[in-house]
């Protein structure tokens, strides 16, 4: 059986542009289209490549913003065949449209009960189903922020995948009650639970994000789970990724590892096919898949090319 390939896409209006009191037309762009290299873009490479992406988009801004800009980007995600699923950042229900400074004083999902989490998951559905967006079966915590609770009423609420589990952000605010190793498809409290993949990078995890891995380290991972015949293979992106943090400029860094990583996927889609949650591609659970293991060679490199990000491409445009 192939190792399936879950290319995600975490899509929202970004709480810095917000909180720094930019005009909404402004924090839209610099969320959804960032210099060029946004929503729009990575649709459009994905069509190139043949490659399927979930993109979890997070309603919740429309408490304070309006749903328009969701609905925009839902349509753009839907017309281009790529699927939308639930993302999900509570901090919302405490922002003001009038007082950027007005800081919630609870920001992640953890920070709530289980019945509070429960309430926030039906009005998140509700508002990305009004944005066009179909009835969705998968959901990410904003942060990857997910405890037991949060799998117990996503199963209660009809969801069949969760994908918020992630090791290198363990115990908080990914507190989900697995391995932090765990990077297989599990049933966990009544849902499918797809992990973030990491590789194990020597004094830390890290998982597999554009911003994180290198290319040579994201070419390593992959082929590490062909051989090892993995269930799974989970991809974090953004859609304001590719830009500097400001939103003004590309990052070139980033941009070469998303092409890259296109190109590679395509290359090894017999082995490694991108699926949507919505096809419900047949997965092997429980298994005991380990990460890639550590190599200081792969380290020292994207630690210089991280190095080279941060201090030349971060620049504001």
């Amino acid at each position: 059986m192939p190792t399936h390939v879950f290319l995600t896409i975490d899509t929202e209006l970004m709480w810095r542009h917000h909180v720094a009191g930019l005009d909404l037309a402004e924090v839209v762009t610099r969320s959804f289209e960032p210099a060029g290299v946004g929503v729009g873009w990575q649709l459009e490479r994905l069509a190139h490549y043949g490659l399927k992406a979930c993109f979890f988009v997070d309603p919740m801004p429309a408490l304070v913003h309006g749903i328009a800009p969701i609905t925009a980007i839902v349509r753009a995600i839907r017309a281009a065949g790529q699927e939308v699923q639930l993302h999900l950042h509570p901090n919302w229900t405490g922002a003001s449209a009038t007082d950027r400074g007005q800081i919630p004083t609870r920001f992640d999902l953890v920070d709530y009960g289980a019945e509070e989490q429960r309430k926030l998951i039906r009005q998140a559905r509700s508002l990305l189903i009004e944005a066009g967006a179909s009835a969705p079966i998968a959901f990410r915590g904003g942060s990857y922020s997910a405890n037991d609770a949060t799998l117990a009423a996503l199963a209660t609420e009809g969801f069949l995948y969760d994908s918020s589990h992630n090791g290198s952000e363990q115990p908080w605010p990914s507190a989900i009650g697995l391995s932090a190793r765990r990077i297989a498809p599990v049933m966990h409290q009544g849902i499918i639970e797809v992990p973030v993949t990491l590789i194990d990078a020597g004094t830390q995890l890290r998982h597999f994000q554009i911003c994180a891995l290198s290319a040579r380290e994201m070419r390593a991972a992959l082929d590490h789970a062909v051989a090892a015949h993995h269930a799974a293979v989970t991809i974090v992106s953004h859609g304001f990724e590719l830009a500097n943090r400001t939103g003004t400029r590309p990052n070139a860094v980033h941009v070469r590892r998303f092409e890259t990583l296109c190109g590679m996927l395509a290359a090894r889609r017999d082995l490694l096919p991108t699926a949507h949650f919505a096809d419900r591609p047949p997965l092997v659970l429980h298994q005991d898949d380990a990460p890639l293991a550590p190599s200081r060679l792969r380290t020292r490199l994207r630690q210089a090319e991280q190095l080279w990000s941060n201090i030349v491409e971060e620049r504001a445009g």
